[in-house]
């Protein structure tokens, strides 16, 4: 089975990205709400030493990242594509980083309701963009440091925002998992999925993230016909956590959320795919 070139429905993307944006709103909202909010901003994340608040203040700066820079001028940067954004935004971390502790000290400092408020208007500006004349351009360019993406591509990267950076919000609540949008989740997991085959070229292994993505990876002897030698096996959310790091290797063996079959089934060596 030879890996194909994926692509991406624009239309159902903007659907996709509206929907996980509106279950992050409604979280946000509920959070501020909580008579409890004040502790609930303060708690820890597992991102480093980032709290809730930080991470909010970062989510809110994603959402609202391409209505924000939609009219900025082009400097003719290198097109990039999906999959290069993937193995490129993680050397972009310190930035990022710096860029939430400003927004959180800036913007998010305030009471419960302020940052509720300060989410709102972000996740507004992302709703009028994708249901206004703009979006309906996917070719559009759009710049960002590592390169020049049509806007159709740049509206999947929020999707994969919006859908990692939920459930480290629900991780970071404790109040199970976050309930994503479907269509984004599967966006997600298939983008993580045709990115790790491109980073780890060849056809060794088969990864298997039922029911949005199956493709082969790693070098060794390709399987063409029967059951293949060498199965990785994990659900969208264990994969989408493996491929950012979010959960090891050998902890999501342990507690069966992957499953792994085979001498070169071991891909701990090959992960994060998005750092």
């Amino acid at each position: 089975m030879a890996n194909r070139t994926r692509t991406y429905d624009p239309v159902k993307v903007r659907a996709a990205l509206a929907a996980q944006t509106e279950a992050l709103r409604a979280a946000v909202r509920a959070l501020c709400a909580d008579p409890a909010a004040e502790r609930l901003l303060a708690a820890p994340t597992r991102l480093g030493t980032w709290t809730v608040r930080e991470l909010l203040a970062h989510l809110a700066l994603q959402v609202g990242w391409v209505p924000r820079h939609l009219d900025q001028p082009l400097e003719g940067r290198q097109p990039l594509g999906l999959a290069q954004w993937v193995a490129g935004v993680g050397g972009l971390a310190p930035l990022l980083d710096g860029a939430a502790r400003e927004h959180a000290a800036r913007a998010f400092e305030g009471p419960p309701a302020q940052v509720a408020e300060e989410f709102e208007r972000e996740a507004d500006a992302l709703r009028d963009l994708l249901t206004g004349p703009a979006a309906a351009d996917p070719a559009r360019r759009f710049e960002i440091r590592l390169g020049s993406m049509t806007l159709a591509d740049m509206l999947v990267t929020r999707l994969v925002e919006t859908v990692v950076h939920a459930d480290d919000l629900a991780d970071a609540l404790g109040r199970g998992d976050f309930p994503h949008d479907r269509q984004a989740l599967a966006a997600v997991a298939r983008l993580l999925a045709d990115s790790f085959a491109e980073q780890v070229p060849g056809g060794a292994v088969e990864l298997r993230v039922p029911p949005f993505a199956v493709v082969q990876a790693v070098e060794g002897p390709r399987h063409t016909r029967g059951t293949p030698p060498n199965v990785v096996e994990a659900g969208p959310l264990a994969w989408i956590r493996l491929a950012t790091g979010r959960l090891d290797w050998a902890t999501a063996v342990e507690e069966g959320a992957v499953s792994a079959s085979g001498e070169r089934s071991d891909l701990s060596a090959h992960l994060p795919v998005l750092g």
